[in-house]
């Protein structure tokens, strides 16, 4: 059974991600200013809060999820429940997050600009890859 790179790729993507934001939390302040997190993020992290670790732990696991599901539609992994459905989903999310950011923007203040264009193109390389996975194993029906 041949694996599906789009959705190898995706996951991969996804694993980066999540590694980077949790070296967010073990690194505090300066990796939330490197990533363009924003300044109040970081020294919130710096002050010891809890928001950011909560937020940014959150957007891990979610990233790590959406990963395996990514590997199971490739057929790295076994299926996983609501697969079709998750694929769908989470192909969708990244692809508005990756347009629609000009929205997002003023609802995120402190965020850098260079902030939201690195992470919305990286959203939408993402979009893109979920979507093209998601299209390839739906044609071949194997989900």
């Amino acid at each position: 059974m041949s694996r599906n790179r789009y959705l190898v790729a995706a996951a991969i993507c996804c694993l980066c991600a999540a590694l980077a934001h949790l070296g967010c939390i073990v690194f505090g302040g300066d990796w939330y200013r490197f990533f363009g997190a924003g300044e109040q993020m970081a020294l919130l992290a710096e002050q010891g809060h809890w928001y950011p670790t909560v937020i940014t732990l959150f957007i891990s696991l979610m990233l790590v999820m959406w990963a395996l599901y990514a590997l199971s539609g490739a057929g790295v992994l076994r299926r996983l429940p609501l697969l079709r459905p998750a694929l769908c989903v989470i192909s969708a999310i990244f692809l508005l997050r990756g347009l629609a950011f000009l929205v997002i923007m003023p609802m995120f203040p402190g965020n850098s600009l260079m902030f939201w264009w690195v992470s919305s193109a990286i959203c939408l390389l993402l979009g893109v890859l979920f979507a093209a996975g998601t299209i390839k194993v739906w044609r071949r029906q194997t989900i």
